[in-house]
């Protein structure tokens, strides 16, 4: 049973990849690494761990190893963390806003990079998703089968330990800020997670972390609104404290976002 959860998890999500590049040619619409914002250079940077991660494991024949890795970077790095937070930006963007076309780029390189590593143990899914891709109007994709490719590489630019680590930081509260809003849904304060504002106060070093990302934050929670509070006389664990109310503001027709007029 958890063999068939963890397949249909990879494969749905290989689904909802497909979905979203339906208009993107990688030719002609692909936005160069330097311009992308850091939550697709994040999505990047996990790939470029997963691939060796799974390289070697084809290496030491530790085929479960690949199925674990393949299933958590589907679970926790795309479903719970970004494609989450992303759904917004392909939903209500311009088609060819640059940000949606930045998406679409980690989308297409995380995509062809999944069927490449599934290819040897889900042969059969791995050739559906490439014929797939393909026949879409930007799918050049070099061959006809991925099992004629050879394995994806690591881009260089993609590993970036400094931002990786600030937003271990950052998700770290996402989590918080995340079971914040389940308690209040549950106790039927709010609705949806944009019905709601959230107040964070934290600790100087954890402030100046959030505040580089202030403006992204109402994003990163799927908030409509977050206020940042410094305070100095929090524990050293846990550095912040996460307060939700319903949002008072109107709402947004478009984005559902409530926002003062």
């Amino acid at each position: 049973t958890h063999l068939i959860e963890a397949y249909r998890k990879i494969r749905n999500t290989c689904r909802f990849l497909l979905s979203n590049l339906y208009d993107f040619d990688p030719e002609k619409d692909r936005i160069p690494y330097v311009q992308l914002p850091e939550l697709d250079r994040w999505a990047l940077h996990r790939l470029s761990e997963l691939i060796p991660r799974v390289r070697k494991s084809y290496d030491d024949f530790e085929f479960h190893t690949i199925f674990h890795a393949l299933n958590n970077f589907c679970s926790v790095d795309l479903s719970s963390v970004y494609l989450d937070i992303l759904k917004d930006r392909l939903y209500t963007f311009r088609a060819d806003s640059p940000l949606r076309r930045g998406s679409q780029t980690v989308l297409f390189e995380i995509l062809v990079a999944m069927t490449k590593l599934m290819a040897p143990v889900l042969s059969f899914t791995a050739e559906e998703i490439w014929r797939t891709l393909a026949a879409q109007p930007g799918g050049r994709l070099g061959v006809s089968s991925v099992h004629l490719s050879a394995f994806p590489e690591v881009q260089p630019q993609w590993q970036d330990a400094a931002l990786a680590q600030r937003w271990e930081r950052l998700l770290e509260v996402r989590v918080a800020v995340q079971a914040a809003l389940e308690n209040q849904r549950r106790d039927k304060v709010i609705g949806s997670s944009l019905e709601a504002d959230v107040q964070i106060q934290a600790n100087p070093e954890r402030y100046e972390v959030l505040e580089q990302y202030v403006k992204d934050l109402p994003a990163i929670f799927i908030v409509s609104r977050v206020e940042l509070r410094e305070v100095h006389n929090l524990p050293h664990k846990p550095d912040f404290v996460v307060i939700v109310s319903k949002a008072m503001s109107g709402k947004c027709e478009r984005c559902w976002n409530y926002r003062e007029a």
